[in-house]
């Protein structure tokens, strides 16, 4: 590697030298990912392989490996993690949490969606302060769901607001300190407040998509509301940031630095599938209300949060 850095003898050479030391640094290195399965998890997955790192994600069921790729088994009701995958991690990712618009919003699922990312994080850390481990650092999602709605006068929400007192802000500040308190362990802790992520195969824009295979452009309520939105692989490239940047601890927003209304969100998407053949239609506010229940209030929220 040497070498190849003192031979570089122009940019290119130079630049792909050094992209194959720094894979040979990271190389030795492994990332341990909760919610690896999911629409973000496989993405990011490929992007720490292509990275030079080696993964293993954390599942519920046995699985076959894959090139890069390890898989390792735990139990939330059991209080159970593979501690040998826990050893091999230098890094933790942690994605692992209900999905928030998966399903309406009753007691139960509620309480799903809570304990799904406390009880994961408890687990996390309870883990690493009985075992021996070599974790350097945790790097845990989190949602904009802290802030709340707008409020009148102000400007957008920066990391220093403090949580909504509603079911989403008290949801995300459970699932902060849970997760923190690796921080007492020596682990550097890092906390992604995700936006609403935008990409192929999954996530928001699936359902935005939805409408538009007929046609119809659906823009929610008013369609003023603000909506905070990243697109999946700068998402997936902040992930891999974090790890790679040890100043990097606390809490970060993960949204792109213009926010948009939900009517220009979904009519740019219109004319970006169906050019101009498409019909722009208002879904009312009290249609939403009896669809969705109180999940309406998430869809109708105008949330303009800082980059």
């Amino acid at each position: 590697m040497k070498v190849l850095l003192l031979q570089a003898d122009n940019r290119n050479q130079n630049n792909y030298a050094c992209q194959l030391l720094k894979n040979y640094i990271y190389l030795m290195q492994t990332v341990l990912i909760t919610g690896g399965t999911g629409f973000i998890g496989r993405m990011l997955t490929n992007e720490l392989i292509k990275e030079g790192y080696q993964v293993i994600i954390l599942s519920r069921s046995a699985r076959n490996p894959e090139p890069g790729i390890r898989y390792a088994t735990w139990n939330i009701d059991k209080g159970y993690i593979d501690q040998l995958a826990l050893r091999s991690a230098d890094f933790i990712i942690h994605l692992a949490g209900a999905g928030v618009m998966d399903k309406r919003w009753s007691k139960s699922y509620k309480k799903e969606i809570v304990d799904s990312r406390v009880e994961t994080s408890r687990l996390i850390v309870e883990n690493l302060r009985t075992n021996a481990h070599q974790v350097q650092a945790i790097i845990s999602s989190s949602a904009i769901g802290w802030y709340g709605p707008d409020r009148p006068g102000s400007g957008a929400f920066t990391e220093q607001d403090p949580p909504s007192d509603d079911y989403l802000g008290y949801t995300c500040r459970l699932w902060e300190e849970s997760i923190g308190q690796a921080s007492a362990l020596g682990i550097r802790v890092c906390k992604i407040r995700t936006g609403i992520v935008l990409g192929k195969g999954g996530g928001a824009l699936s359902e935005f998509i939805k409408p538009l295979k007929f046609g119809i452009a659906g823009i929610l309520g008013s369609g003023r509301q603000m909506v905070s939105w990243i697109h999946a692989h700068d998402l997936c490239r902040i992930f891999v940031h974090a790890i790679q940047h040890t100043a990097m601890e606390g809490s970060y927003n993960a949204v792109a630095p213009q926010p948009v209304s939900n009517r220009n969100l979904v009519m740019t998407l219109a004319r970006a599938t169906r050019k101009n053949i498409f019909l722009p239609l208002r879904v009312p506010s009290f249609m939403l209300k009896l669809i969705l229940g109180e999940q309406s209030i998430e869809v109708l929220k105008s949330a303009t949060v800082s980059a």
